[in-house]
């Protein structure tokens, strides 16, 4: 199973990457470098909101730490900067870094451009028919995903301001009541012809951390998420979330992940846990 599982986040990274890497390359201004969501493009049909979602993401789900369990279960060791691409700029930043500095404002590591990587519970509910709302047992943050392209992004936030939209696979047409099954024994089929994605992208934040020892993130952050249901034999249903975070201030290249939740039968584990910060490896 765990080779399963392997074999589909290694699909779905790399997939992600190469579509990346195939797009002109912009100079780093400022300006973002990953792929166009295309929200407001023309000749586009905007389906939007709770009636035209192609899958059910609501429940609870709880993330299953199954790689990276050094940088999430625990703080990292000063300086540990492995697996992200940073800058000198952020290198300089995490190897001058200690706890003592985010007394009164643990909460740094759990913005949207990190808050997927901690281990714990979200809760997805619709708030409205065009806004999805995440709850975080995790430093019980919440987000907002709008539907509505013309909400007000307000003041920057820890959560930022983040716009979604559906994308059905390519080349055919989904109804709700499709799930995607992945048969035990057989090769994962290529995700746009399986996938009811959920497209995110956030911005508007205010400057905070990617890991919770000192590796920086500015208010140019910019979080980019795919969202996607498989149901294994077994019937259980899963959520993967591919996430892009590009930032012009302390990466030199976008930083990719690829999250896994497992849904739950109801919420009664749900365990809501205030910001904290440790000593590094704790």
């Amino acid at each position: 199973m765990k080779n399963i599982f392997k074999a589909l986040l290694t699909t779905i990274t790399l997939s992600s990457i190469l579509f990346a890497q195939a797009q002109e390359p912009a100079e780093r201004d400022g300006t973002s470098t990953l792929p166009d969501f295309g929200l407001d493009g023309p000749g586009q049909e905007q389906v939007s909101g709770r009636a035209g979602a192609p899958v059910d993401l609501t429940g609870t789900w709880v993330s299953i730490v199954t790689e990276d369990w050094r940088y999430r279960m625990v703080t990292p060791q000063i300086g540990d900067i492995a697996g992200i691409p940073v800058n000198e700029q952020g290198k300089e930043y995490a190897l001058n870094w200690r706890p003592e500095m985010d007394e009164g404002n643990e909460c740094r590591a759990y913005g949207a451009a990190a808050i997927m990587h901690e281990p714990g519970r979200i809760k997805i509910s619709w708030q409205n028919d065009e806004t999805l709302k995440l709850e975080f047992d995790a430093g019980r943050q919440i987000r907002y995903l709008n539907f509505d392209l013309s909400v007000a992004a307000g003041e920057p936030s820890r959560q930022g301001h983040s716009i979604a939209r559906w994308e059905a696979p390519r080349g055919q047409k989904v109804s709700p009541g499709i799930t995607n099954v992945v048969p035990i024994g057989q090769q994962f089929p290529r995700t746009e012809m399986v996938s009811n994605s959920l497209q995110v992208v956030t911005n508007n934040l205010i400057p905070g951390y990617l890991r919770k020892n000192g590796l920086a993130h500015s208010d140019q952050v910019e979080v980019r998420e795919y969202y996607d249901l498989i149901t294994i034999p077994d019937g259980s249903t899963w959520l993967i979330v591919d996430i892009i975070v590009e930032d012009p201030v302390y990466l030199e290249a976008p930083w990719f992940t690829s999250m896994n939740f497992k849904k739950e039968a109801n919420d009664s584990k749900w365990n809501p846990q205030d910001c904290f910060v440790t000593n590094p490896g704790w």
